[in-house]
């Protein structure tokens, strides 16, 4: 969708000490969007960060920020995250019965609207959403802490997608969450992945803003 190959840091592996300054540095050296892991410690056995977070990221940069709930109930927290400045938002089809509402709602307020589904979840849960929302997001880890090791299965299991997204002449986002790095990222683009989260391959490294083009330019 984007005619290239799309980098998004997760700031979950970031130092959150030092937040700010590593998302400057990621935005000012090349990133295409920052993702924002949200967990409530239910949906996902870890706690991180909220919407006001949020907004104080979209005050330091101008680089889409790509906001992730691992929540329980979005439906209650949607909303908050789009007041906060959310340029896109994603669910969980298994936090939710209301998928195709919520995505509505995102639109509504002038947002992207991506669904995910964890490593275990049949791609098929997507297929009557693949036609509305703006991304499709695979997890490539089981969703909660980050440094996790690449799920092997991920790469069929994107090409199910791409094809769900041909049957419904869709054509979203397609996001890979999880172990991405310069060695994985391209049995994911090979599938049809157009944008990568990566973590700790970025924030762990000695030069992120390098670890940022090695990953976007291994598969080519």
């Amino acid at each position: 969708m984007f005619g290239k190959t799309c980098i998004a840091p997760s700031i979950l592996s970031a130092d959150f000490m030092n937040l700010g300054s590593d998302v400057r540095l990621v935005s000012e050296g090349g990133a295409d969007w920052i993702h924002v892991d949200v967990m409530d410690g239910h949906f996902v056995p870890n706690l991180t960060i909220g919407p006001a977070h949020v907004k104080a990221l979209k005050k330091i940069t101008d680089v889409p920020l790509d906001v992730h709930l691992m929540i329980d109930n979005p439906e209650v927290q949607v909303p908050w995250y789009l007041e906060a400045g959310a340029d896109s938002v994603t669910i969980h089809c298994e936090a939710t019965d209301n998928a195709a509402a919520l995505v509505d709602t995102i639109h509504a307020a002038g947002a992207k609207a991506g669904v995910s589904i964890n490593p275990e979840t049949d791609t098929s849960a997507l297929a009557g959403l693949v036609g509305t929302c703006d991304l499709v997001l695979m997890m490539s880890v089981h969703p909660g802490f980050g440094g996790q090791s690449f799920i092997e299965s991920t790469p069929e299991r994107i090409s199910e997608v791409v094809e769900l997204c041909r049957a419904a002449g869709a054509s979203p986002i397609i996001e890979v969450d999880g172990g991405i790095n310069a060695q994985t990222a391209p049995l994911v683009v090979a599938r049809g992945a157009d944008l990568l989260v990566a973590g700790s391959a970025v924030f762990g490294a000695a030069d992120p803003v390098a670890a940022m083009e090695q990953i976007r330019g291994a598969h080519e």
